[in-house]
């Protein structure tokens, strides 16, 4: 399974947001410098975490971004279906009458129980989590 680019940089993004959550907003140019992505292309990711409803933000001097729910409700499995639409491992797996093998793959299975393990490690992590674990790796390089 590989992780597009565009969720990559949409989990650091949030991740930045959540080690912020209830203190203030957070503009786009102080995220791509902590989380090294590029601004331009952080810009058009937060439009889209915006339209989505995981980041609410404002414009103007004392504007930014926040994220729209408590980073303890927000899990992995949510962004990246958001943000990649699709996360099947395989497309015989959400479009199975597409697949002339269906009813007698001995792969789908196997496939299927790696798309389940996948998808109960994503729901089982919220940016919660992954600000608090950044947070901590941040205290050992300092």
């Amino acid at each position: 399974m590989r992780i597009p680019m565009k969720v990559d940089y949409g989990v650091r993004a949030l991740v930045e947001l959540a080690m912020h959550y209830g203190e203030r907003q957070v503009q786009t140019s102080e995220i791509a410098s902590k989380q090294g992505i590029p601004e331009s292309y952080l810009v058009q990711l937060m439009t889209t975490l915006n339209r989505c409803g995981l980041v609410q933000s404002r414009r103007g001097p004392h504007g930014g971004h926040s994220l729209a729910a408590d980073p303890s409700t927000i899990n992995l499995h949510v962004v990246m279906t958001t943000l990649d639409g699709n996360t099947s491992a395989l497309d015989c797996l959400s479009y199975a009458s597409d697949c002339i093998f269906a009813d007698s793959c001995a792969q789908q299975e196997i496939w299927k129980s790696v798309e389940d393990a996948i998808e109960n490690v994503l729901t089982n992590i919220t940016l919660e989590h992954l600000a608090q674990r950044q947070r901590y790796l941040s205290t050992l390089n300092v």
